[in-house]
């Protein structure tokens, strides 16, 4: 039923619920008439939660008798055993349910019970893939946790063997945590972390991460330590992924990967990017993890971009150009265009240093073009591309570009820390230049103050410190301007984003883990350099300035 139907449904029940609840019905019962006026009898008979209808005490009471006996109690006892068991499946085809129940003939089963309106829902024309009706998956787990709890990780682990034989491993990690299978899901997250997060879905990632984490797997497996630790790097957590890094170095460090890869060469590569020991062991590390990674190993873009980092930092273009159009094309034929994107924008930093100003312009168009057209605007690897965007804005004189380009790569500022130093403070001295060809002194200041912390910590960064000191001191020539939304702190950036939500101060400190004393006065420093008064004004001003 479409919304006016199920409206009209539930008033012949001579129930009065708002539209906006009865939008909230149909979404819970798909627009199932029974179900739907099952749920306008729990209302009627008095359930306290009308929004959810069937869900509290009552209107549950009443979809579980009808879907037993009306549709469990039509199905044979084979056919409801079926049910029952499969219902741990979120989709589900015959083979699939063959493998999970150890028998045949599943695929006719499927279809009969399609056929015979059971609430089994086909999902293509050909009848191969089904799901169950939410409502009828939610009585049949019920069912299955009551009759054969022991059964139910079982049926699991089954599930997750057939999908990962089948290519589907984001479906099988889901099914091997419910079956509490901690070196399966760990073996699974090893081949899918890096597509995944290629994906845009660096989250998801780190869920699994941290799934493993809490069942103290991590340690068994250092790559995927090394997996977490650069998931939390790219997310600006710094201080969690020292904690990870110090698994890594902690686990195994013999043995050979699923895909061929060394353990050490993955360790190799960690180093690399953590640049914790200068320039030199940076470029050691990442051509020793070229070396061990297996050739499909997604890793071996980014150990040559920095080897070609590395020559950047030391002021060597004819060993650098070479190698990062290389990376450039490894990137492309592995799939990695955030990757690809980043090696560009180094590029462009290569052909400034050599006084090629057309092919700035051109490889930052390039840059930027593969982050728009992939919705790469929130990654980490994005912010170098902003900022040489702006730097290609100001050599045309395009003044409201740099400022655009510039206040793009301040939402990324965040994410730039000392656990990926060399690509954040690359970023940050792009930016520090832009501000200060605009004569925009406190967002020169903001963030070369934000490379400071991040020498205290990385000290050994080539030619980059060299280069933060000469715009300090082009810097101590301006005047300051009082703030503005350019100063902005990193704190306060973090801030920023949950001052559009309905959480409140309080709930936001919990959420940054800082005091509420805190978030009270970075939001009132936010307010002055944003020139408001109040919440939402914040907000707004925010949006404005498209941050």
């Amino acid at each position: 039923m479409d919304p006016a139907e199920a409206k009209e449904l539930i008033a012949a029940a001579e129930v009065d619920v708002p539209s906006a609840e009865v939008d909230q019905l149909i979404c819970r019962t798909e627009g199932w008439a029974a179900g739907l006026y099952l749920a306008a009898l729990a209302i009627r008979a008095g359930t306290p939660h009308r929004d959810a209808g069937f869900a509290a005490a009552r209107g549950e009471a009443f979809m579980s008798d009808y879907l037993r006996f009306e549709l469990l109690n039509r199905a044979s006892p084979a056919e409801a055993s079926f049910l029952i068991r499969t219902s741990v499946l979120d989709r589900m085809n015959g083979p699939m349910c063959d493998a999970v129940l150890q028998t045949a003939g599943s695929a006719r089963v499927l279809e009969d019970l399609a056929g015979r309106n059971m609430l089994v829902i086909p999902l293509d024309c050909n009848k191969e893939w089904y799901r169950y009706h939410q409502l009828l998956r939610r009585l049949l787990g019920t069912e299955l946790h009551r009759r054969e709890a022991e059964d139910v990780r079982p049926l699991h682990l089954r599930a997750a063997e057939w999908l990962r034989h089948n290519g589907m491993p984001e479906a099988a990690i889901r099914h091997a945590q419910a079956a509490e299978q901690a070196d399966l899901v760990a073996e699974l997250v090893l081949d899918a972390a890096q597509p995944v997060w290629a994906s845009g879905r660096v989250e998801t990632v780190l869920r699994w991460m941290e799934w493993l984490e809490e069942r103290r797997a991590v340690e068994r497996y250092p790559a995927i330590a090394v997996h977490g630790s650069l998931i939390l790097a790219l997310l600006g957590r710094a201080e969690e992924t020292d904690r990870w890094v110090a698994v890594a170095e902690r686990g195994e460090k013999s043995g050979v990967l699923s895909d061929g890869s060394t353990v050490q060469s993955v360790l190799a590569y960690l180093r690399a990017l953590l640049c914790r020991d200068g320039v030199e062991a940076m470029r050691r590390h990442a051509q020793e993890s070229w070396a061990g990674l297996s050739p499909g190993s997604p890793y071996r873009v980014s150990t040559m971009l920095y080897v070609g980092i590395s020559y950047l930092l030391q002021n060597d273009l004819d060993r650098a150009d070479p190698v990062l159009a290389n990376a450039f094309d490894d990137a492309l034929a592995a799939g990695a265009p955030p990757v690809a994107a980043l090696v560009l924008a180094e590029r462009c930093i290569s052909a400034a240093a050599g006084g090629d100003t057309a092919e700035v312009e051109t490889l930052a168009a390039q840059a930027l073009a593969i982050v728009e057209e992939g919705h790469f605007e929130d990654y980490w690897t994005s912010a170098l591309v902003f900022a040489q965007a702006a730097q290609a804005a100001l050599q045309r004189g395009d003044q409201a570009a740099v400022q655009r380009h510039l206040v793009r790569a301040t939402r990324l500022r965040p994410l730039l820390t000392y656990a990926l130093p060399v690509v954040s403070v690359q970023a940050l001295l792009q930016m520090a230049r832009s501000y200060l060809a605009l004569t925009d002194a406190d967002g020169a200041a903001a963030v070369l103050q934000q490379a400071v912390v991040i020498r205290h910590r990385r000290p050994d960064l080539g030619n980059l410190w060299n280069q933060a000191d000469e715009l300090q001191s082009h810097l101590q020539q301006l005047p300051a301007t009082g703030g503005g939304a350019s100063s902005l702190t990193t704190a306060e950036l973090r801030l920023l984003p949950l001052l559009a939500t309905h959480l409140s101060l309080r709930e936001i400190a919990q959420q940054l883990r800082v005091s509420p004393a805190t978030v009270k006065t970075q939001t009132s420093s936010m307010y002055r350099k944003l020139g408001v008064s109040r919440r939402g004004a914040a907000v707004a001003r925010a949006g404005e300035l498209g941050m």
